[in-house]
C-alpha cells in the first residue's frame, strides 16, 4: 500500500509554475529517487510533500487518506520528515540541543539530558559521528552538521524521510555510511524519497525513480532495475537533438600561444594528474558532479589552494601569486554567481561598486579616489553592458537580479583583467539577462581575456563555451567541443566518468 501520493500537483509563483500536474507515489520499505534538473520542480514537490508549502491544486493522501499539511512540524507529526540541503541548525548551541528542537523530553519543569544522550547515541553512531555531543554546532565540519540534521530527523521515528541531497557534504565513507542507514530503514518500512543530482548513487541504492521535467512528471515510479543512466538522462533533458552547436555566436579568433596552462597539477584528494590549457580568446568551461574536483581549479588560479605537485601559470607564463588579493593583482577576475553574499554592496550605490576593484582594491588611480572619475568611468560601463538602472547613483540592492550580476562583470572588467574566472555567472537571472551576459563574456573574450567558466547550467555550458572539461573523482574524463558538446553528453560523462 503506498504510504504517502501526491496526485497532479500545481504550484505557482507570480505566475511562474513551478509544478504543473506533478505526481509521486511512495511505499514504505523502498527508496525513491526523485530527479530532474535545475528548475524542473523537485524543490517544490519536496516543499509540498514536507508542508513547507501549499499547493494551488492537487492532492495529498497519507495511507489513502486526504490529508493537508499546514507545516513542517504538521508534517512531521503525521510522520513526514525532511532533512534539507540547506541545514536548518543553531550554530551556537551543541549537538543534542541541535537534535530535539522544541520536543525535548523532560523531568518534570527540567530538560532530561540523559534521555536525550540515550536516544541519539545510538543513532549517531550508526551515522558514524562519534563525538562529544556537548560541542558546539559551529565546530563541526559541514559534513558532520548534515549528519545531525539526518540524525534529528530519524529521532522523529518517520514513516516518510525525505533526503534532500544528503550526501552533498559528505565524504566518501560517510555517504557509505549512509547508504548503510537507508537499508535499515527499508527493514523498518519506512518511504525515502531521495533527491539526488548523483545518477550512480541513485542506480546503487534507489527502487523507483520518478524524474520531473519543466515541472511535470516525465517518468513515474519506473523500477531502477529496468533503466540505464542513459534512460534517466534523456527523460530528464528530453530527447537529445541530431547536433548541437558549441556556441550560437560566431567562432572567435583564438591565438595560438597557452596564455593560461595547468601542467599535471593534483591536490591531495582533490585533483589527480590534471592537465588544462586555455589561449587568449578561448572559453573553456570545466563541469562535474559536486566535489569532482573542477571548481578546485578555478581556486588554483586564484591563489586560492596550491597545487601538491604540478604547474599553474597564468597569461607571460608567470605563476600564480599565493592568495586572492595578489592574484587579483595579477590580473585575475573572479565572477560568483553568488552577487548577494560574495560580489557587491547591496547598499551602496552603482558607482561605488564597479570602482570596488580597480580604484579600491588596486589602487590604480591613486591614494585618492576621486567620485567624479569614477562616476564617470562608471556611466561608461552602463552604457556598454546595458544596466538598466535610474542612473548610477542608484543603490546596487534596487536593481533586478540580471542587472546585479552585469555590475559585477563591470566591477570586474573595470580593471581590465588577463584570465577571467567564471562560477555561474548567471545564476538566478532570467533568460533575456543570461543572454545578454553570455555576450559579454564573449566580449571580454574577443578583447583577449582567457575565460574559464564553472557551472551547474548545462545549457550555459553548451552554448557559450568553445570546449568544455568533464572532470570526475578529480580527473579530467573528457574534453567537449563542437557537435560532442550536448547536454546528454555532459550529464552522463559526469556520472560515469566514461567520456568514451
Amino acid at each position: 500500500m503506498t504510504v504517502l501520493s501526491a496526485q497532479n500537483i500545481t504550484k505557482t509563483y507570480g505566475g511562474v509554475t513551478a509544478l504543473a500536474d506533478g505526481s509521486l507515489n511512495v511505499e514504505p520499505g523502498s527508496v525513491h529517487a526523485l530527479l530532474g534538473e535545475n528548475g524542473a520542480g523537485k524543490s517544490t514537490m519536496v516543499k509540498v510533500l514536507s508542508g513547507t508549502i501549499r499547493p494551488d491544486s492537487g492532492t495529498l493522501t497519507l495511507d489513502g487518506s486526504p490529508v493537508a499539511f499546514h507545516s513542517t512540524a504538521d508534517a512531521v507529526g503525521h510522520g513526514v520528515a525532511v532533512v534539507s540541503q540547506e541545514l536548518n541548525l543553531f550554530p551556537d548551541l551543541d549537538i543534542i540541543a541541535n537534535l530535539f528542537p522544541l520536543r525535548e523530553p523532560r523531568r518534570g519543569p527540567f530538560l532530561n539530558r540523559g534521555a536525550m544522550v540515550e536516544a541519539a547515541r545510538p543513532i549517531l553512531s550508526e551515522l558514524g559521528l562519534n563525538v562529544d555531543l556537548r560541542t558546539l554546532v559551529r565546530e563541526l565540519s559541514l559534513g558532520q552538521r548534515q549528519l545531525v540534521e539526518i540524525c534529528r530527523a530519524l529521532l522523529t521515528k518517520p514513516r516518510v524521510l525525505i533526503l534532500d541531497e544528503p550526501t552533498s557534504a559528505l565524504d566518501r565513507d560517510g555517504s557509505d555510511r549512509l547508504l548503510g542507514i537507508l537499508q535499515v530503514l527499508r527493514d523498518r518500512q519506512v518511504g525515502v524519497v531521495f533527491v539526488s543530482h548523483i545518477l550512480e548513487e541513485v542506480m546503487q541504492l534507489c527502487d523507483t525513480i520518478t524524474v520531473l521535467r519543466d515541472g511535470r512528471t516525465v517518468l513515474s515510479g519506473a523500477d531502477r532495475a529496468n533503466l540505464e543512466i542513459d534512460d534517466i538522462v534523456s527523460a530528464m533533458l528530453g530527447p537529445r537533438p541530431e547536433a548541437v552547436a558549441a556556441a550560437e555566436a560566431a567562432p572567435r579568433t583564438v591565438r595560438s600561444e597557452i596564455e593560461l596552462n595547468l601542467r599535471d597539477v593534483s591536490v591531495d584528494d582533490v585533483l589527480t594528474g590534471v592537465n588544462l590549457q586555455v589561449h587568449a580568446g578561448e572559453i573553456v568551461g570545466v563541469t562535474g558532479l559536486a566535489g569532482a574536483g573542477h571548481l578546485a581549479v578555478l581556486e588554483l588560479v586564484a591563489g586560492l589552494r596550491r597545487p601538491t605537485s604540478g604547474t599553474v601559470r597564468l597569461p607571460g607564463d608567470r605563476p600564480v601569486p599565493r592568495g586572492l588579493r595578489r592574484a587579483i593583482g595579477a590580473g585575475v577576475a573572479v565572477v560568483s554567481g553568488d552577487r548577494r553574499g560574495r560580489g557587491l554592496m547591496l547598499d551602496q550605490p552603482i558607482w561605488q561598486n564597479i570602482g570596488q576593484v580597480r580604484s579600491v582594491g588596486l589602487s590604480r588611480d591613486g591614494l585618492v579616489v576621486r567620485g567624479g572619475a569614477l562616476r564617470n568611468r562608471a556611466r561608461g560601463h552602463v552604457d556598454r553592458l546595458r544596466i538598466r538602472c535610474r542612473d548610477v547613483e542608484q543603490r546596487v540592492g534596487l536593481l533586478s537580479g540580471g542587472n546585479q550580476q552585469k555590475v559585477v562583470l563591470a566591477k570586474w572588467l573595470d580593471a581590465s583583467p588577463t584570465v577571467l574566472l567564471l562560477d555561474d555567472p548567471t545564476r538566478g537571472v532570467d533568460v533575456g539577462a543570461k543572454a545578454e551576459i553570455h555576450d559579454l563574456i564573449r566580449t571580454a573574450a574577443d578583447d583577449g581575456a582567457v575565460v574559464l567558466l564553472a557551472s551547474t547550467d548545462l545549457e550555459e555550458l553548451t552554448t557559450a563555451c568553445d570546449r568544455v572539461l568533464v572532470f570526475h573523482r578529480g580527473r579530467v574524463v573528457a574534453h567537449l567541443s563542437g557537435s560532442d558538446l550536448d547536454q546528454h553528453t555532459i550529464v552522463r560523462i559526469s556520472n560515469t566518468g566514461n567520456g568514451n
